[in-house]
């Protein structure tokens, strides 16, 4: 599996994380390490490193972005 570094904004609101966690699994992969940077103006800034079966982080980008307020700041090999 290969490794990633997410960075991602989403909503400041209970449950958005674990939204996002789903939406991880659901594209098959697996979260290795999280990390809060901050909270600012009704949202939150987390780090995420998850392993995904594969090279291509398309799939795993989309299935974020489909949630209501997620954005994808960052993605980047580990």
């Amino acid at each position: 599996m290969a490794q990633f570094t997410l960075e991602i904004a989403l909503p400041d609101r209970p449950g958005s994380l674990g939204a996002v966690a789903s939406a991880i699994g659901f594209a098959g992969g697996d979260i290795r390490g999280l990390q809060v940077l901050k909270n600012e103006d009704g949202r939150g800034y987390d780090q995420i490193i998850v392993a995904i079966p594969g090279s291509d982080t398309t799939d795993l980008v989309n299935v974020l972005t489909s949630i209501g307020g997620v954005e994808v700041i960052s993605i980047k090999p580990l």
